[in-house]
């Protein structure tokens, strides 16, 4: 029988599951993470375990966060688990188990976020760190929406904002106020130039209500920019049976590939957990890191994701098994994408489209094109239009990257071509359906949206897309991938 996770039965798990060898006890928070995801969970949060593990950062653990209502039962859950999590590596050589317990506590969650900012404004907090996803830093147009609700309303009720950036920009004027002194803020997302973009959203939201105060932060506080990457899928009955099968009775246990990347940025106010030392990059340059990722990996992500929601694949790992899928992947990575990624120390990106190929079919990961195709308002915006400018303005090829966006198009339609429906999965699907419906006639009806800007007005770029998703609804998305890729 599978034995209940906690720290009480941590003795009790079977050999084979790896346990801290840190007693709890000895730890003292030191970070804040806002968003306890799976991909923290398996990332940051592996980290910062393996460096306790070596007998380093006891006094950097963490306190966990969340500021949506669906947050508190997660608490809940972790909470009656004693902050401890199940790590499952998913290696095709074979499976491994691991308790971590760098978290030791989860902060309660409330409407005007009273216990967090509280937990911020404490002075042994030197970093707050997040993972609210590639959408949730109330940015339009590359710049601070301050007229978003969120943010109005956090501007007009500093003291019980809504938001995590609220909360975020209340503590620091707590801290002020006590001269308890700045800590980092630390975006792990996937956005290029992360740190620079929560920088601009914590400035910015402290602007609309105490101009000094954003003076004072953006003085003071600290935004490295970092690439994180592990594939993490959502935890479903799979996983828990497969922790079970372990013999760990783990409410909340996470999956992932067998490979781990964070590259950061050294600017940390307050000081920061010696991360290196357990495989992380420390590096003046995460730009080109984080840019050979996001085009090559999540870029990628978005030209496979689509296509197999049409044509009825359920996993990532199920479309590079898919010849079609697999043959477009290759094409629009090596002659398309890679023109416009730099090489890094120790990787070229033709090297890294081969380990991409390789990870996403790896078939003991079960991540599922629908988690992929999520927000992809968000993620076809940072991960695939730029790569679309930069080519146009070096007059390299489009095609298949037009192809891809038709083919995002053809998805938010809403029906596979089965006949199946494809539920909403993105924060303004609706927009993007009555788009993607209309465009059925009139393919420029797609292009118009705001989020392509000027790129609907060129010429070479809105002709292939128009003729792809003319044939893409005329003879079907295999027919167009297989046109692309003879």
């Amino acid at each position: 029988m599978a034995t209940p996770l906690s720290l009480a039965t941590l003795s009790d798990l079977p050999d084979d599951v790896r346990v801290p060898s840190y007693d709890r006890a000895d730890l003292s928070p030191g970070i804040v993470h806002i968003g306890l995801g799976n991909f923290h969970r398996a990332h940051q949060a592996w980290y910062l375990h393996r460096l306790m593990d070596a007998g380093q950062a006891r006094d950097w653990a963490i306190l966990g966060a969340g500021v949506r209502p669906a947050d508190a039962a997660a608490r809940d859950k972790m909470l009656a688990q004693d902050c401890l999590t199940t790590l499952i590596e998913l290696d095709p050589a074979g499976k491994s188990a691991e308790v971590t317990g760098s978290m030791i506590d989860y902060i309660a969650v409330a409407d005007d976020n009273a216990p967090l900012i509280a937990a911020m404004s404490a002075p042994e907090i030197r970093i707050v760190a997040l993972t609210v996803t590639e959408g949730g830093y109330y940015q339009k147009d590359g710049t601070f929406d301050a007229a978003h609700p969120d943010m109005a309303h956090d501007a007009a009720h500093p003291d019980a904002p809504r938001s995590a950036f609220g909360a975020i920009v209340a503590a620091l004027r707590a801290r002020r106020a006590a001269g308890s002194g700045p800590f980092t803020c630390q975006s792990c997302d996937n956005l290029q130039g992360n740190g620079d973009i929560l920088r601009q959203t914590i400035t910015g939201l402290a602007r609309l209500s105490d101009p000094d105060l954003a003076g004072w932060i953006d003085a003071n506080c600290t935004f490295p920019n970092s690439m994180v990457d592990c594939i993490v899928p959502a935890t479903g009955p799979s996983e828990l049976a497969l922790a079970r099968d372990f013999g760990v009775a783990d409410a909340v246990p996470v999956t992932h590939e067998n490979f781990r990347q964070w590259v950061i940025e050294d600017k940390f106010c307050a000081g920061r957990p010696a991360w290196e030392d357990v495989g992380a990059t420390i590096t003046d340059d995460v730009h080109s890191f984080e840019s050979m990722k996001i085009r090559i990996l999540n870029g990628g992500h978005q030209v496979i994701a689509n296509a197999g929601e049409i044509l009825s694949v359920e996993t990532i790992a199920g479309c590079m098994e898919h010849p079609l899928i697999h043959a477009l992947f290759r094409k629009v990575e090596t002659e398309e994408i890679v023109p416009h990624v730099h090489a890094v120390p120790g990787m070229t990106p033709e090297a890294y489209v081969d380990l991409i190929e390789t990870r996403f079919a790896n078939p003991q990961i079960r991540d599922t094109t629908r988690r992929v195709a999520f927000d992809g308002s968000s993620r076809h915006t940072g991960f695939v239009l730029p790569v679309i400018r930069d080519a146009l303005a070096s007059d390299t090829p489009v095609e298949g990257l037009a192809l891809v966006e038709a083919l995002w198009t053809r998805m938010c339609e809403g029906t596979r071509e089965d006949g199946t429906t494809i539920e909403p999965n993105d924060p303004i699907w609706s927009d993007l359906q009555a788009a993607a419906k209309a465009a059925k006639d009139r393919p420029a009806a797609w292009l118009d949206q705001p989020l392509y800007g000027d790129l609907g007005r060129n010429d070479r770029f809105a002709t292939a897309f128009d003729r792809w998703l003319r044939m893409i609804w005329a003879d079907g998305a295999g027919a167009a991938i297989r046109a692309y890729t003879a």
